[in-house]
């Protein structure tokens, strides 16, 4: 026998602080009932109350809901092999590492915010692996396509604007190592999600985005970002909060560059998306078209299944309660003839 939820098991606390006040009360019971008449008149006024069958009671109600108690416990034994298939697609999410993702104008930041929305994505997950690509100026797989979505998770969480050490912005480089990650694979099932603020400073990203579509690599754009634009906050050696500037110390103002990314989504069969405070735009993309996506076998594994028994127990239990139901402390008349 197993239990699948065992930590139920506190509960039998509860069960012993039920007997205990049972005793005590029946106890306080005793002594009041002497402080209120004496021994010989206690015993005539008392005459037709069964002792016995009250302290029957008591046993039938703690032994049921002891009995309910295993069933929360959901006790188990026996068990039935099942197979379990697992479909899905592959999906990559290209995150923009570089400086300007910093800047706070969708809130808390381009990258936090970025972050906070794929943890979102990775919660309605069905079936489908996710992987990793950091990108700045150059692009690193920093998690390959996995079904483990706690250590999806645990790469994107080390993830920052120090994890590609070469700065810039080239949306270029992601493509190409979304290609050489889905390479031998089928040209079916292939999604590469591109976060970035999109300005590339170097490559041709619509050159590379054609090479995806010749791979079956549909590509979905997300725009992070306001036209406007907004500063770019660093921290110091001394944790002071400056702002980044170019080489002839202007202070640099990042803005959202939506053309390019548009035409890389619209090139491939994806879609363009720009993000917001109020809604980000990946759920979106993941609900009305990657769900949708044809889905291929990932994994098909068989599974032990126990049988649940709970039901014993619970049967058990109603049926002491409706017994103690109809348990009557009044002794049974005998008549004499």
């Amino acid at each position: 026998m197993r239990f699948a939820a065992g930590n139920f098991v506190f509960g039998f606390i509860i069960v012993l602080a039920l007997a205990l006040f049972y005793l005590w009360a029946a106890k306080l019971r005793k002594s009041a009932l002497e402080k209120f008449a004496q021994k010989e008149l206690l015993g005539e006024l008392l005459s037709r109350f069964d002792y016995k069958k009250r302290f029957m009671k008591i046993i039938l109600i703690v032994l049921a809901i002891t009995l309910m108690l295993f069933a929360l416990m959901r006790p188990q034994w026996g068990f039935h092999w099942e197979e379990v298939r697992r479909k899905g697609v592959d999906i990559l999410i290209a995150l923009d590492t570089s400086k300007s993702m910093l800047a706070e104008d969708v809130k808390p930041s381009r990258l936090e915010r970025s972050k906070l929305a794929i943890k979102d994505l990775v919660r309605n997950l069905k079936g489908d692996r996710i992987g990793l690509i950091a990108f700045s100026g150059s692009a690193f797989l920093q998690c390959p396509l996995t079904l483990d979505y706690g250590g999806f998770l645990l790469s994107l969480d080390n993830t920052g604007i120090d994890t590609i050490p070469k700065g810039g912005t080239s949306i270029t480089s992601a493509i190409k190592e979304a290609l050489r990650s889905y390479e031998g694979g089928q040209k079916r099932y292939k999604v590469l999600v591109i976060i970035t603020d999109g300005e590339d400073h170097e490559g041709d990203p619509e050159q590379a985005a054609e090479e995806a579509k010749k791979e079956g690599i549909k590509i979905f754009c997300i725009g992070i970002g306001t036209k406007e634009g907004d500063l770019i906050p660093v921290t110091d050696e001394n944790g002071q909060r400056l702002f980044v500037k170019d080489n002839q110390g202007n202070v640099v103002k990042s803005h959202l560059d939506e053309a390019s990314l548009q035409k890389i989504a619209l090139n491939t069969g994806g879609v363009y998306v720009r993000a917001t405070n109020a809604e980000f735009g990946l759920d979106l993309i993941y609900r009305e078209k990657i769900a949708r996506m044809e889905k291929r076998e990932l994994e098909a594994k068989m599974n032990k299944h126990y049988e649940e028994r709970f039901q014993i127990f619970l049967g058990l239990a109603l049926s002491l309660f409706i017994i103690e139901h109809f348990i009557s402390e009044k002794k049974t008349s005998r008549s004499i003839s």
